[in-house]
């Protein structure tokens, strides 16, 4: 992108979505800055609207881009690349004030059924789930 300067549309949120893209940037050797680097300040939707308005390039989950890809004409450029792997978490706190509580949850959310459940989500509607459950339990 910077070679032949194609526009670059970033979330520039300090999401977790803008923070894995300046890991790959800083992965690449690359300082993202100058014209072609524009930041929306906005969510994923914002940006894919705006990467598709100026046929740029940007850096989306998957879970939005296929909710919303019948509104664009972007392409997948790259998927399934092992550097793309951006992994949600639930962890417990110390400060907090229900511990019994809070270890429910997480004992749900990596639960078997409940990683069946989010490996499922969106099969029915979009051909495959959303998410990659990948529970893992603490040592």
């Amino acid at each position: 992108m910077r070679e032949d300067q194609a526009p670059f549309i970033s979330r520039g949120d300090d999401s977790g979505t803008h923070k894995k893209e300046l890991d790959l940037w800083k992965k690449a050797g690359i300082e993202p800055n100058g014209d072609w680097y524009i930041k929306t300040g906005q969510g994923m939707g914002a940006t894919l609207q705006m990467a598709d308005e100026k046929n740029s390039y940007t850096l989306t989950d998957e879970a939005t881009f296929l909710a919303q890809k019948d509104k664009f004409d972007l392409v997948p450029v790259v998927e399934g690349d092992e550097t793309l792997f951006n992994p949600y978490g639930i962890i417990k706190v110390k400060s907090t004030s229900n511990p019994e509580l809070a270890d429910k949850l997480i004992s749900y959310f990596i639960s078997p059924e409940t990683q069946k459940v989010i490996g499922d989500f969106g099969k029915d509607q979009y051909g495959k789930g959303l998410f990659v459950p990948h529970a893992q339990k603490r040592q």
